[in-house]
């Protein structure tokens, strides 16, 4: 038996207080078996323990909100009997390690996290960060990861409809993989995980268990070092067919009363999803692991409670639908295993070979994870950088088209042409837009999907950054037309054990919170992701956010596409000379600095509700959101989607610069007709919305009054070359 050293017990990422806490709940030393569990339930992956008080001042609740946060997923009603269930979590370390598996590892957790609450996935996303792009590994990185998420999405035949893409030196050695799911579930066919009925059978589904990702969670508790290379057996290993077959299996056998409580099996595999059930449930549990199914000679209780192999379920049955239970697996060609019963002891007891090898209370395992109010100092905000301070280019044509052509605004098709999203034959907004749109279908409505955050600006500004970053998705959903529900987090961040890290946390929460607060916008699930920093460096904060909203008639939906010559281009908004934190300043003036934009979330709540309303009144022909590279870039995505040009006059209030590439927040670009631009001017000016006419549609070219003049051909030049140009490797 190995003995527990102190070595052992650091080995494990639990500190001399943590084990001294074990061994008070144990009153004993654990043996290392029992050493591995407390390891991964109490790792910072698994426990949020740098992160729970703060997730806690989060809101959850809303009179659509079916479940919040603490199931695998959020649930939302979206009417007519049907639920959305959502929920979006980070695969970061692994994909640095190991790309392709990594990101097609990460869409294979969310998708269980959704169809082992009884949802039928409907669509994917993802959040990508990657390093500069001309750091040697980013290419390599990047077509590992898009590969991944393409071939596992593919596979399972759910489109992958949109996502974002950023690249920035903070994360040349620490990239971040953020997958999003959402599914379609009747109300009344909801499944939880909590553990009920004494003696009821424990079931194990899916693939076999084998020795991959033993330690991932741990993993994804610690910083990388220039040893990181070294970490590849703890990533895991997917196989999409697999899981094609686990979701139709759980589906069928959901569409019986067999099950009490279902739970994936994601981060520390069967330790975490046994502990989580019992847990809920006030339970114990017994499993007998020479029943577990392996694909491994002489695997131990330990690589056997700690493997992360993927496509795994553990179940609760009422007692007696076991055979029925088998018969639907064993025809999908898949384990299934009775491995042990539900007890009234309040202990998990695992035995192999007759012997007890661990033997733990349920409910202080789970409920005494520390939770540590770390210190924290808070971000200073860096004063405003005035539009007059930076030069006015000669050239704003040519400056126009270097952001276009730039690494932030350039077109993701090289990314999103390798995800199948039209499978399924719902989706109605492609990639490219504000938000993808997919129908619920048989039905008239529709969901509208986004994730968004400006990492720049929670860097800069953590309390701004982070209500951005929800307002931005907000925004992003109202843009289509859509009555935005609730959203899903991604909390990557750096060493929490770093007071000015922890701040930058605090303050991202604060601003999420206001901004959740101020537009009815509720958080319902989420993910937390930290110690993503290299030899000491961090990456920028980066509170991803996948937002959801309905579209109650999908034949209500806006694009930002131009729709025909002759329609009235307004601006919903105001425009101030702020440029800090803009991509103007970095790409043109090649620096990082000064304050993000305001939030005025009063504002974006009044700008927005106007917008959704006009759409949705049928007097708006199209929408876009203005986010990076402000109303010059708007306009020019608007332009390229429809195939054609503007003519625009602004007001010379402003330095040229400013008006065209400022990112002042609450702003859109809409179009309409002459005669309902009149109705629109009518209404802001009673919903007190700043509303404005910019010019009108029509030609081959976006023509700035007295400042450029650029055809939508060299734009669409520029904007689509990027990317297959960085992809390309020379002498190919």
């Amino acid at each position: 038996m190995t003995e527990i050293t102190k070595e052992i017990v650091a080995e494990h990422g639990l500190s001399e207080s943590e084990y001294e806490r074990v061994l008070e709940i144990l009153g004993r030393e654990p043996n290392l078996t029992e050493l591995g569990i407390f390891s991964v339930m109490w790792s910072e992956h698994c426990s949020y323990k740098s992160s729970k008080k703060w997730l806690k001042t989060l809101p959850t609740e809303a009179p659509w909100v079916i479940c919040g946060p603490g199931e695998n997923a959020g649930v939302v009603d979206i009417g007519d009997g049907q639920a959305a269930i959502f929920k979006m979590e980070s695969h970061n370390h692994p994909s640095y390690i190991e790309p392709y598996q990594g990101a097609a590892t990460g869409v294979g957790g969310i998708l269980r996290d959704v169809f082992t609450m009884g949802a039928r996935p409907v669509a994917n996303m993802n959040a990508l960060r990657f390093g500069r792009p001309d750091h040697p590994k980013t290419r390599h990185l990047v077509s590992g990861v898009v590969s991944g998420i393409g071939g596992y999405g593919n596979c399972m035949g759910i489109p992958t409809v949109g996502g974002e893409t950023n690249f920035h030196a903070s994360y040349d050695g620490n990239i971040l993989v953020n997958a999003m799911t959402v599914g379609i579930a009747d109300t009344d066919k909801i499944f939880y995980s909590a553990a009920a009925g004494i003696g009821n059978p424990v079931v194990y589904v899916g693939s076999k268990t084998g020795r991959d990702g033993i330690h991932g969670a741990t993993m994804a508790s610690a910083e990388f070092d220039d040893d990181s290379e070294e970490k590849r057996p703890t990533v895991q290993v997917g196989d999409p067919f697999t899981e094609k077959l686990l979701l139709e299996a759980c589906l069928e056998l959901m569409a019986t009363d067999a099950i009490v409580a279902i739970q994936d099996m994601g981060a520390a595999g069967l330790t975490s999803s046994s502990f989580e059930m019992a847990d809920k449930g006030g339970v114990g549990i017994q499993i007998d692991l020479d029943n577990v199914p392996m694909r491994e000679e002489g695997m131990t209780p330990y690589e056997i409670m700690l493997s992360e192999s993927q496509e795994r379920m553990l179940m609760i049955l009422k007692p007696g639908r076991e055979d029925e239970a088998r018969a639907i697996f064993e025809k999908w060609e898949l384990d299934f295993a009775v491995i042990g019963k539900v007890t009234d002891t309040g202990k998990m007891v695992l035995t192999m070979h007759g012997d007890i090898v661990a033997d733990l209370p349920v409910a202080p395992l789970a409920d005494s994870a520390p939770e540590y109010d770390r210190p924290w100092v808070k971000t200073e905000a860096p004063a405003p950088l005035k539009a007059d301070t930076l030069p006015v280019p000669a050239d704003l044509g040519k400056t126009l088209l270097n952001l276009m052509g730039s690494s932030e605004i350039a077109s993701r098709k090289w990314i999103w042409e390798q995800y199948d999203h039209m499978v399924m034959g719902d989706t109605i907004q492609r990639p490219g837009g504000d938000a993808a749109v997919v129908r619920v279908h048989g039905t008239d409505k529709a969901l509208a999907i986004t994730t968004d955050c400006t990492p720049r600006y929670c860097y800069a500004d953590p309390e701004t950054g982070g209500a951005q970053a929800v307002a931005e998705t907000w925004r992003n959903l109202t843009a289509t037309g859509a009555d935005p529900l609730a959203i899903t987090d991604c909390m990557n961040f750096g060493n929490p054990e770093r007071p000015e890290i922890m701040g930058q946390f605090v303050g991202c929460i604060a601003g999420m919170k206001a901004a959740c607060n101020a537009l009815d916008y509720p958080v319902v699930s989420g993910n937390v992701s930290l110690y993503n920093e290299t030899n000491g460096t961090g990456i920028h904060p980066t509170p991803a956010i996948g937002g959801i909203g309905l579209l109650k008639q999908s034949s209500h939906m806006s694009t930002i596409a131009f729709k025909a010559d002759g329609e009235t281009i307004l601006l919903v908004g105001e425009t101030t000379d702020n440029m800090g934190q803009t991509i103007y300043l970095r790409e043109i003036e090649g620096r990082e600095e000064g304050a993000p934009p305001a939030i005025n979330l009063e504002q974006e709540r009044r700008n927005g509700d106007f917008v959704r309303a006009s759409i949705q009144a049928g007097l708006v022909t199209a929408s876009h959101d203005i986010s990076d590279g402000g109303l010059a870039v708007a306009l020019s995505e608007m332009a390229l989607a429809g195939d054609r040009g503007a003519t625009i006059t602004l007001e010379d209030s402003l330095p040229a610069h400013a008006a065209l590439f400022a990112e002042d927040q609450a702003r859109y670009v809409i179009t309409a007709t002459a005669e309902n631009a009149q109705t629109l001017l009518e209404n802001a000016k009673k919903a007190d919305v700043p509303l404005q006419i910019l010019g009108t549609t029509g030609h081959n070219e976006l023509k700035v009054t007295g400042m450029l003049a650029i055809s939508v051909s060299d734009i669409r030049q520029v904007h689509s070359q990027w990317l297959p140009d960085l992809m390309t490797v020379p002498g190919h």
